[in-house]
């Protein structure tokens, strides 16, 4: 097993630093094949050793559900999670697959989940729920509300990366003030995603908004799977404890289907002042490129 990690992560390049502290990533686009994730399965057996080499011991395998676009169903993504489960075991990569989606908002969502066509994370009461990423949508708050009233307890992906973050913080807020989750992405807190990701993504977690970081990973370079940078990130503004929290304790509480309230509660504000420090980092870099763009004219 290790021989065949270490060959990955050579062809890839990453080190191989199994770090023995596991972490849970419960949104990942590893099935090969099945949306704009790992495109077959060598990119995959190579994410898995990444994730593995990371210290992840456990990945959810949420491929986009998008009607028009990608038209995944629960049944056809199990069936998938069990094939690549089989094939990491003939490999010999100790990673545990289970199974959720990427999901978009469409109509009737309570209904697709209690059918199981829109599977949620391993059947029980959390999903993934993915805005979109460029225009707020219409009736977000009441979606979240049915969902709720229904007893399910959305995990909204990464709303630092959202295009439209800026005028609509306070709806986020308000939404964990309701029930819902938010997931933030782990590269975001380490710039992956440029600087106003960071941003936001920092200003969330020191407020005490996010209950859980995943990778979002969609291959093995660009976006490869890797949590452990982002608990370390994450350490600077919430302390170690909670960092924790975010890549083990409430991942783990999703697939034991654990009621939110008994799982360990969300931080208050952690500084009040921190994430400041990030919004100005942020606006000098945007200086600075004004000016080299200007330099350059």
């Amino acid at each position: 097993m290790r021989n065949l990690i270490g060959q990955f992560l050579n062809r890839y390049g990453y080190c191989h630093n199994l770090t023995g502290n596991a972490m849970i990533d419960l949104h990942c686009h590893l099935l090969p094949g099945i949306d704009d994730g790992a495109p077959d399965l060598e990119t995959a057996l190579a994410m898995a050793c990444i994730a593995v080499a990371d210290g992840i011991e456990v990945i959810a395998c949420t491929p986009h559900i998008y009607p028009g676009l990608y038209e995944n169903n629960g049944p056809a993504i199990r069936q998938a999670v069990i094939e690549l489960q089989r094939r990491l075991v003939e490999a010999d990569i100790p990673l545990r697959l289970t199974y959720g989606a990427d999901t978009h908002l469409a109509w009737d969502l309570v209904g697709g989940l209690r059918s199981g066509r829109v599977p949620s994370l391993h059947g029980g009461r959390y999903f993934l729920l993915e805005p979109p990423h460029h225009v707020a949508p219409p009736r977000l708050e009441e979606t979240v509300f049915d969902l709720l009233t229904a007893g399910y307890v959305p995990v909204i992906t990464h709303p630092e990366r959202l295009g439209w973050i800026e005028d609509h913080y306070r709806t986020f807020v308000e939404l964990v003030r309701k029930g819902a989750w938010l997931q933030v992405t782990a590269g975001s807190l380490t710039g992956r995603f440029g600087s106003t990701a960071q941003y936001w993504g920092e200003r969330l977690l020191d407020e005490g908004w996010v209950h859980i970081l995943a990778t979002d990973s969609h291959s093995a370079k660009r976006r490869p799977p890797l949590l452990a940078e982002g608990q370390h990130a994450a350490e600077r503004w919430v302390g170690k404890e909670e960092a924790v929290h975010l890549v083990r304790t409430r991942p783990k509480g999703i697939l034991d289907n654990i009621e939110p309230d008994r799982m360990p509660k969300l931080l208050d504000s952690v500084s009040g002042v921190s994430w400041m420090k990030s919004f100005m980092a942020m606006l000098g870099k945007w200086k600075g490129q004004r000016r080299a763009d200007t330099d350059r004219q």
